[in-house]
């Protein structure tokens, strides 16, 4: 009886555990997912070959160092790193936005080890050696005092609003459901006096439905979600644009001396500045200005600066 008694619970905790993973399938569980995502952030793409190999390249360019830890040791080391949540340092990507945005106030977008070398030519006039930590902390001597960014954790509380353009191009004529909706941030966005999304942070979201125009003057349909945009620490804040946002935009719309009526109103999304009517089919231009809003309260770590 009670073998049977726990063999049940193991299978409910199994089950519990592989629901939890269903529900998010891009959580890297395992090392091949992590050393993915560590790749994916340094270089922009997976790599090739034996994973003893690959890891090995990442702590050179990282760390200019090949340890003798033991290979899970260096995977969960480098996530760390990259990703963060260690509790003891800032992750890669919130000490390169910061770096990029206290040049520039706004970041880039790409493969850490570009983005690296395209900011130390813009300083240096050169790329610099060394592994990429060594790089980024001599960065941060330089726009920092002493070189400490002042990274605090925080909270992007539910409904926070943050102005966004347009990336992608997108057609009633052209697009089909599922199309990827790019976009990213148009200022930068605080919450309780942190920067927590900067300038030029990229987002994302789907097509989810297309009509074109037909007869009897059944004008186009173009409905698309955003569904995150990356925080300054690279984590993602889910978001959709509800009625808060749409007030907003609406507002934007009617101080660029353009009446909502004149405006496309894209399904549930509400007004998008910059979208048009041609004919009756309908289009969204790169540049398109709007608000979205966070939808839940996110924990993440940003920049106190002085706003």
């Amino acid at each position: 009886m009670f073998r049977k008694i726990l063999s049940t619970i193991v299978l409910v905790l199994f089950l519990m555990s592989s629901l939890a993973l269903a529900a998010d399938p891009s959580q890297e569980v395992n090392a091949l997912d992590k050393t993915v995502a560590v790749e994916k952030v340094i270089y922009g793409t997976e790599q090739t070959g034996a994973l003893v190999d690959r890891v090995k390249k990442l702590e050179t360019d990282i760390y200019n160092t090949d340890s003798q830890d033991a290979l899970l040791t260096k995977i969960d080391k480098l996530y760390a790193y990259v990703k963060g949540g260690n509790g003891a340092e800032s992750s890669l990507l919130l000490r390169l936005n910061a770096a990029e945005w206290s040049v520039a106030h706004t970041v880039n977008n790409g493969p850490a080890l570009q983005r690296l070398d395209n900011l130390e030519h813009s300083i240096y006039g050169a790329s610099e050696k060394g592994g990429i930590d060594e790089r980024i902390t001599k960065l941060l001597s330089l726009t920092y005092p002493a070189g400490q960014v002042n990274a605090v954790h925080t909270t992007v509380n539910k409904d926070l609003l943050i102005k966004i353009q347009m990336v992608s191009s997108l057609d009633s004529r052209s697009s089909r459901v599922g199309d990827d909706v790019i976009f990213q941030a148009a200022e930068d966005v605080y919450s309780g006096g942190v920067l927590v999304v900067a300038k030029g942070a990229m987002g994302s979201g789907k097509v989810t439905k297309v009509e074109r125009s037909r007869n009897f003057g059944r004008d186009a349909v173009l409905e698309m979600s955003f569904d995150s945009i990356a925080s300054l620490d690279g984590s993602p804040i889910t978001t959709y644009v509800g009625d808060k946002a749409k007030e907003e935009t609406q507002s934007l719309a009617k101080a660029a001396g353009a009446t909502v009526a004149g405006m496309v109103v894209l399904g549930p999304i509400g007004v998008v500045g910059g979208a048009f009517v041609k004919g009756k089919d309908m289009t969204v231009a790169p540049g398109a200005i709007m608000y979205i809003q966070a939808q839940a309260d996110t924990l993440v770590e940003g920049l106190s600066v002085t706003n």
